[in-house]
């Protein structure tokens, strides 16, 4: 019998269950030797690799403490918020390297690889996460400048005479 068939058959053993429960069986826990999670996460131009394994709630970001690294405690808020919607906090310890973009960019791709990190290593956070809308990455980029346009948009000043 193949897997897919397997997976039907327990889906109709469960009868009317949990649709956490029945997530669960479709999706598996990913995790490499050493029992972490890996996810990519990217915003804007920024591309975080994000590994979380269970801990003390440690978030080291390329090499640094995150406290040394998001000086602002907005872009640390943010970084968290997965964490405070799942009702994690201080359980894991992330580390993450980021590369491109700015600052903002790299704490919303940062939060991007950890929403996506958490519903790999616990499939049944991923309704909870999906819906406050973690997993979706934000495609909203730098518009390019345009010929004859001062910015993307913008004009130079129209002059009659």
């Amino acid at each position: 019998m193949s897997d897919t068939a397997n997976s039907l058959a327990d889906l109709e053993t469960l009868g009317a269950e949990a649709p956490a429960q029945i997530a669960a069986v479709i999706r598996e826990q990913e995790i490499d030797a050493q029992g972490r999670a890996y996810a990519t996460g990217r915003r804007k131009d920024a591309v975080a690799r994000v590994w979380l394994k269970p801990g003390t709630g440690k978030i080291v970001v390329n090499g640094r403490d995150q406290e040394v690294y998001f000086a602002r405690p907005s872009l640390r808020l943010v970084i968290n918020q997965p964490f405070g919607v799942t009702e994690r906090t201080g359980q894991y310890d992330v580390i993450a390297t980021v590369k491109g973009g700015g600052l903002s960019g790299q704490a919303g791709a940062v939060k991007h690889g950890i929403a996506q990190a958490l519903s790999k290593y616990e499939p049944l956070l991923r309704s909870a996460v999906k819906a406050e809308g973690f997993l979706t990455r934000d495609s909203r980029t730098v518009e390019r400048k345009k010929y004859g346009k001062a910015k993307a948009r913008k004009s130079f000043q129209f002059s009659k005479r």
